[in-house]
C-alpha cells in the first residue's frame, strides 16, 4: 500500500502564492508518475500537473501554465506545487495522485485533498 499527504493549503488573496507538499510513503515501489489535480465545488476533478518519479519531465495543464511550478526534493520523497500569481477561479480542493504499475496493473493512490481558497 501506499500513502499520501497533502499539505500547504490555505487562504490567500489574489496575486499571492501558495505551496503545496505531497508525501508518498509506504511501498512506493513502481511508482512511476505523480500528479496534482484539484476540484472546485460542482465541477468535476480536473488535472493540474504531472512529474515523473526522478523530477526530469514535468507538464502542466494550461490553465496554471507559467504560474505553477511541480518538483521533486528526492531527499524528503515529496513533491510540491509551487503556486503563484493565484486568482479566484484556482480556489479547489488540491488532490495528489501517485500513479504505480506493478505485476503488469496500474493502481493510483490519492491524498485527502488540501483546500485552496482565494479571495479577490
Amino acid at each position: 500500500q501506499v500513502q499520501v499527504v497533502e499539505s500547504g493549503g490555505g487562504l490567500v488573496q489574489a496575486g499571492g502564492s501558495l505551496r503545496l507538499s505531497c508525501a508518498a510513503s509506504g511501498r512506493t515501489f513502481g511508482i512511476y508518475v505523480m500528479r496534482w489535480f484539484r476540484q472546485a465545488p460542482g465541477k468535476e476533478r480536473e488535472f493540474v500537473a504531472s512529474i515523473n518519479w526522478s523530477g526530469s519531465s514535468t507538464y502542466s495543464a494550461d490553465s496554471v501554465k507559467g504560474r505553477f511550478t511541480i518538483s521533486r526534493d528526492n531527499a524528503k520523497n515529496t513533491v510540491y506545487l509551487q503556486m503563484n500569481s493565484l486568482k479566484p477561479e484556482d480556489t479547489a480542493v488540491y488532490y495528489c495522485n501517485a500513479r504505480q504499475e506493478t505485476a503488469g496493473r496500474r493502481y493510483d493512490y490519492w491524498g485527502q485533498g488540501t483546500q485552496v481558497t482565494v479571495s479577490s
